[in-house]
């Protein structure tokens, strides 16, 4: 299952054009629809324009305090999801993670946005980037703590997004994920410089019969011999595949990330 997985998303992170049911143009405007409540979880979507397709569903967080504070800035946190949860349903999104949390009910200090991946497709950097940058043209975002974690297929994701952009990110926490270690390995000297600055914290179960722990330690190897420093491995000797439980429901994972910025 692990090899399946990491063929896929080596398919996935080298070609441009795999998800284009989620965006098919790099450079495509985005439209929003949906009416967000601070305090509460609304289900959104963004349109890439002006070529044709289905609007991308995500989930939108947005703090209590965001009406009452007009001129505030607000972090972040972009949360990707696992393969299970792919389709057009959002409630299949907040199973897990962040989502959950806030469709419980938490009160998040920050900005969430959990977007869902079309059915039969993997996360790809250009429509996640795209919808990063229509949050920041959208919402009161603050640039310097934009915050990205994921699990299992959105743990890829999260290390494909640091791989190309780190400079844009606060901080990173791919849980059960792994990637293509090459993009580390061809990075450019300003994306050695932003990895220097950009803390990650990596969580695996040591029983992962799905995605081998293994995945992870290779990616972080390479994170650092691209010049990554701040970063830390947490490994769950009990855990299976599913170590996103343990970490989501750690109060220190968010209170960690939060305080991060650029």
């Amino acid at each position: 299952m692990s090899a399946v997985i990491a063929k896929l998303f080596s398919a996935g992170l080298l070609l441009a054009g795999l998800l284009a049911g989620c965006a098919s143009h790099p450079t495509a405007s985005l439209r929003s629809v949906g009416i967000s409540q601070p305090g509460t979880q609304t289900r959104q979507a963004f349109t890439a324009q002006p070529a044709p397709g289905l609007p991308v569903g995500y989930l939108l967080y947005l703090p209590k305090n965001y009406a009452s504070e007009p001129t505030a800035q607000f972090p972040l946190i972009l949360f990707l999801h696992g393969s299970g949860e792919r389709g057009t349903n959002l409630q299949k999104v907040a199973v897990h993670g962040p989502p959950k949390l806030a469709g419980a009910g938490r009160d998040f200090p920050c900005i969430v946005v959990s977007p869902q991946c079309p059915d039969g497709k993997v996360w790809n950097d250009v429509p996640l980037l795209d919808l990063i940058d229509h949050l920041k043209k959208s919402l009161r975002v603050d640039p310097a703590r934009i915050h990205v974690t994921g699990l299992s297929m959105g743990g890829y994701a999260t290390w494909s997004l640091i791989s190309q952009r780190p400079d844009i990110f606060a901080s990173a926490a791919p849980v059960c994920g792994g990637g293509e270690t090459l993009r580390f390995i061809v990075a450019s000297p300003a994306q050695r410089e932003a990895m220097k600055t950009l803390p990650v914290r990596v969580y695996h179960g040591a029983k992962d019969n799905v995605v081998a722990l293994g995945e992870s330690e290779r990616m972080i190897e390479q994170f650092k011999r691209a010049g990554g420093k701040d970063i830390q491995l947490t490994v769950y000797p009990e855990a299976g595949h599913d170590s996103w439980s343990a970490t989501y429901s750690n109060p220190d994972f968010f209170s960690w990330m939060l305080q991060q910025h650029r």
